[in-house]
């Protein structure tokens, strides 16, 4: 078997078997882009092998997205079919595992009205609310994972002689940063998510109650709620399935109190939403309200995701990611937050996952916005972290200490 071959092979059974971890009997559900289309064959084939009952492929066209957004008439932006959020739903309701190939072109939609993006996407989140709660519980399996495509690799190697070899650049990054190349991945995968473990193991034990984020633009203080629960690596979902939903993951996270952030944010990296990317960007925030924000580039943008509800004007997610990592070491802006995220401290604007806070899974809405979680129908990671960010920690008996300095795991 040729190297090329191989390696691909290696990455769909990681996706498949760590990943999902598909189980004998299960439904599992690919969604990925008309390009990747034989990576979808690939998945495929290594969920029959691994005992999946049956296989279903949703294509998206992403040419064909802009072609709507750009001549359907505005009502056409205010419908989202309901048949294809019962079924997810449906799938959903019977342990089905998902996976999805994130492989967007960042500036596919720069020409596009930002409202009608804006509008299309609050219209699909009020739609897939239900389908949304299963995976923000963590009741089902899933994984986002990601291949190159043309667009995507020139965005990111622009001074590539062609596409071919842009996508081989980028293939290269891809499986450094997914543990590929290591000699056995799976069992490489097995380590490092034992080695996230450790660490939300050590911040749950500390009960903190709030962060100090400090670097170049940014001076922002956090609290975190009372019976918060880091997570990292992987998680085990309603049938005690254990699975990563994110390839790649070197990210610790949990809940911010909804109304416990002030201060300022600087981003660090270009954060590809709609369609469109959003660089330099600073949120300014009192009682956890963004309360104004600056862009120099996406600015209408960044206003239309603010704007989506009135929880996307709070955080949902805080994640401390060191700076020493296979993606970050790529030295690579991948315009893509699956790889970006995964190179850098971050947050999210929107919901909380309702796992991050005790028995949150138990509770409705209005009873985790009672314990300081936020609920949006939106929830976007973007990066703040580089080798300048500081973190100091505040814990439940006065202690104080370092969690990240200079970028990296100060423990």
């Amino acid at each position: 078997m040729e190297t090329k071959e191989k390696n691909l092979l290696n990455y769909a059974k990681l996706i498949v078997e760590v990943g999902v971890n598909i189980q004998q009997g299960q439904y599992l559900m690919i969604t990925s882009p008309i390009q990747t289309a034989y990576f979808a064959r690939a998945l495929t084939k290594c969920a029959y092998e691994a005992g999946a009952k049956k296989v279903y492929v949703d294509y998206v066209d992403e040419e064909l997205s802009k072609v709507t957004y750009m001549h359907a008439p505005d009502e056409a932006f205010l419908e989202y079919p309901q048949w294809v959020a019962e079924g997810k739903k449906t799938l959903a309701a019977n342990n089905c595992a998902f996976i999805s190939i994130s492989a967007s072109n960042p500036d596919l939609l720069k020409d596009v009205d930002p409202t009608r993006i804006a509008t299309m996407q609050k219209t699909a989140g009020i739609a897939l609310e239900g389908f949304r709660n299963y995976i923000q519980n963590g009741d089902v399996a899933w994984c986002v994972a990601s291949i190159p495509t043309a667009e995507w690799a020139m965005k990111v190697f622009p001074k590539a002689q062609n596409s071919d070899e842009a996508i081989e650049k980028l293939w290269d990054k891809i499986y450094i940063a997914t543990r590929i190349y290591e000699q056995d991945p799976v069992e490489a995968w097995k380590e490092h998510t034992r080695n996230l473990e450790e660490k939300t193991k050590f911040l749950n034990s500390k009960k903190i109650t709030q962060l100090h984020y400090q670097s170049k633009g940014t001076d922002l203080y956090v609290e975190l709620p009372k019976g918060h629960i880091w997570q990292g690596g992987g998680s085990y979902n309603k049938a005690g399935t254990y699975y990563v939903a994110n390839m790649p993951t070197e990210e610790v996270f949990t809940m911010p109190s909804k109304y416990g952030v002030n201060g300022k944010l600087a981003s660090t990296k270009p954060l590809s939403y709609g369609g469109n990317l959003i660089e330099n960007f600073v949120l300014y925030f009192e009682k956890g309200r963004i309360v104004d924000f600056t862009a120099e580039s996406g600015y209408e943008t960044l206003k239309s995701l603010i704007e989506t509800d009135e929880g996307s004007h709070y955080l949902g997610e805080v994640a401390i990611v060191p700076d020493d990592s296979p993606v970050s070491n790529t030295n690579t802006i991948f315009y893509n937050t699956l790889f970006d995220e995964n190179a850098s401290c971050h947050f999210a604007i929107g919901s909380a996952y309702p796992d991050t806070i005790e028995k949150g899974t138990e509770m409705n809405k209005e009873q985790l916005e009672a314990v300081g979680a936020n609920t949006s129908l939106t929830h976007v990671d973007f990066m703040v972290g580089d080798t300048n960010l500081t973190i100091e920690a505040e814990t439940e008996s006065g202690e104080s200490f370092i969690v990240l300095k200079d970028g990296n795991w100060a423990f």
